[in-house]
């Protein structure tokens, strides 16, 4: 007698990176590294969102940003964004941050830069966090994608999700709901 092997399921998670960059490739292998060697939960962290699709490595603003940095007991401690960080022309004072990301735009460092602050890149961390002592871990919103608003059915009552239209206003899509032949009846 025999298992059916057909009804097996395997765990379906990355192992490693997708990625052909070379230096994400290399900060892979580092802080798994450091996973392992240091035994420290930031850096398995690191190594696991280093390691996802671009879908969970969402960008960050830097008015959100020095937000979370204005929080009570995260003075003074170096923000780790495993994303991009982005500029917000809204945000009229930037605050003096140390600021770890994958990647910066070039306003958003020259603002950190011009208040005093520096830009750490994945392995200056590493040589001088090994074990994310005095960091704070921070992710931008996932669900803020534009994908994300289209999921669900739209058009029937209490979803909201939104239609892909072609043209906006209100007098398109009005043959759904009007008759149980176009999707549903009110």
């Amino acid at each position: 007698m025999g298992i059916d092997l057909g009804k097996r399921t395997i765990a379906s998670r990355r192992t490693e990176t997708a990625s052909g960059n070379v230096y994400i490739r290399l900060l892979v292998k580092l802080y798994e590294y450091l996973g392992r060697r240091t035994e420290s939960k930031f850096n398995k962290a690191v190594a696991s969102r280093l390691i996802k699709s671009r879908t969970y490595r969402p960008p960050m603003s830097l008015s959100r940003l020095s937000k979370h940095m204005a929080k009570v007991g995260a003075e003074g401690k170096i923000a780790v964004l495993v994303g991009t960080l982005t500029d917000d022309p809204r945000m009229l004072e930037c605050p003096k941050l140390t600021v770890c990301a994958l990647r910066v735009t070039k306003t958003a460092r020259e603002r950190i830069v011009a208040a005093g602050g520096e830009v750490l890149t994945f392995d200056q961390l590493a040589v001088r966090a090994p074990t994310g002592k005095n960091c704070n871990l921070l992710r931008g919103a996932r669900n803020t994608r534009e994908a994300v608003k289209h999921f669900g059915a739209a058009g029937v009552p209490g979803s909201h999700a939104k239609p892909f239209v072609r043209s906006k206003g209100r007098k398109f899509e009005k043959g759904r709901g009007r008759r149980s032949s176009r999707g549903y009846k009110n």
